[in-house]
């Protein structure tokens, strides 16, 4: 077997938490291949190191200096090595990074050596070989990534190795140079090496135990998912979910790797696991929701017309948002009317230049306007299992004196989705957690 460990910034924030790293690691040997971020944060008040990289290249555009916070870079790194008893002269690297920033230095080269310094402690640290991302994760040069290149490099390191240190967030293009990826980019590399050696795991280390059923800042201590699928994943994210972008997930999808959120500073708890599918329990209860997730702020454009059994109407309502820019959320029809869930973000101050057009092109009898709607989401993959499962949803939001302004369902049945108004958008999630998930 052969996992392949992600570990966050938190995770490597100082010391006694690359002590905690170690420990997880010499727990499995299966645990081979290992991907670190740049030390984060080690409280509320301090700075990730990414972040002050970012910083110093700021400062050298702008012509001030940034030998302070380079100092205070420096001075986390070599604090990190001290207190491990290292021998890792990481005092040199140091040195010559400084003295490259303030010349053609890009930013990319820059930023990235918070993920390579930091490996480079922690592969000496674990006792594994430290492979540069340049050196395994090969990058096309509109950022797409080359995964046969990246298969064979990873598994031609693997071959010699007892185990593998790789830094997150960047990686070669093929002149050589340095690409950073998006923020989050170390997920995306633990993925990319998880399927390039077909890992059994990829397990993602962070510092919270999974992904919660609900947002905590709205629902008090909400339950922890213990299994989802990546369908499910993608919904939740879709509408607002804090969860890992979907870049970090394909590619381990892909594969059928299944992933696992597990939280550094609690690793006996077994955290969330990602699969591609859940095969049914009979004796499942009757919880059927994975997980709740919503948005603020969209409208809901109603467009009436006696439409004649014709999407002629609708085909060219969709043809002008789509000259704005602006996606239809959800599209209901009924008789002579239809109406589109739109965000108010995308539309801007062209709501009305919308409208206008809509009113020249297509004759309606009407078009109204719904503002200030919330979406809110109950995802699961165990509805389709579950008859009138939109009526229990429906009672336990009247119940409570919500009012559903629109309501939308998939043929799959992953989701149901409700419309209420913003000010209602809190206590919504509240009364479907407590009445489907608590």
């Amino acid at each position: 077997m052969i996992k392949v460990a992600k570990f966050g910034g938190s995770s490597v924030a100082d010391a006694v938490q690359f002590r905690k790293v170690r420990d997880i690691i010499k727990s499995d040997p299966s645990r081979r291949l290992v991907v670190v971020s740049a030390a984060g944060k080690r409280d509320s008040k301090d700075h990730k190191i990414t972040d002050l990289l970012y910083l110093c290249h700021a400062h050298v555009t702008y012509g001030v200096s940034c030998k302070e916070i380079f100092q205070t870079i420096s001075d986390r790194f070599i604090e990190i090595r001290n207190d491990l008893g290292l021998s890792y002269r990481i005092e040199d690297e140091l040195e010559k990074l400084g003295a490259r920033i303030n010349k053609d230095m890009s930013v990319d080269e820059l930023v990235s050596r918070g993920e390579y310094l930091t490996s480079r402690l922690m592969a000496e640290y674990l006792g594994y070989r430290f492979l540069d991302a340049c050196d395994c994760i090969f990058m096309d040069y509109d950022g797409s990534f080359q995964p046969e290149k990246i298969a064979k490099a990873v598994n031609d390191a693997l071959k010699d190795s007892q185990g593998i240190v790789i830094p997150g967030f960047y990686g070669a293009m093929p002149s050589g140079k340095i690409r950073v990826m998006s923020r989050g980019g170390s997920d995306i590399t633990g993925a990319l090496v998880a399927a390039a050696c077909m890992a059994d795991i990829y397990e993602n280390w962070t510092d919270v135990s999974g992904i919660l059923m609900a947002d905590p800042r709205i629902v008090d201590k909400p339950s922890p998912i213990s299994e989802i699928t990546f369908a499910e994943l993608r919904e939740l994210a879709y509408m607002g979910a804090s969860v890992l972008h979907e870049d970090s997930v394909a590619p381990v999808k892909e594969k059928g790797i299944p992933l696992n959120i597990r939280n550094t500073n609690d690793p006996s708890h077994p955290g969330t696991m990602i699969v591609d599918k859940v095969d049914r329990q009979e004796n499942d209860h009757d919880k059927f929701i994975t997980g709740i997730a919503g948005k603020r702020n969209f409208i809901i454009l109603t467009v009436s017309k006696h439409l004649n059994n014709s999407n002629e109407t609708l085909r060219d309502v969709l043809e002008i948002l789509d000259r704005h820019k602006v996606q239809a959320e959800h599209i209901s029809m009924g008789i002579d009317q239809f109406a589109l869930v739109l965000s108010q973000a995308s539309i801007g101050d062209g709501l009305y230049e919308i409208i206008g057009e809509i009113k020249t092109k297509c004759k309606p009898d009407d078009v109204s306007v719904q503002d200030d709607i919330a979406l809110i989401a109950a995802v699961g993959r165990k509805m389709i299992f579950r008859p009138g499962i939109s009526g229990k949803v429906f009672h336990a939001l009247g119940k409570e004196g919500i009012n559903i302004r629109t309501i939308a369902q998939g043929s799959d049945e992953l989701a149901i989705i409700v419309g209420v108004d913003n000010s209602q958008f809190e206590n919504t999630i509240r009364v479907l957690y407590h009445s489907f998930a608590g």
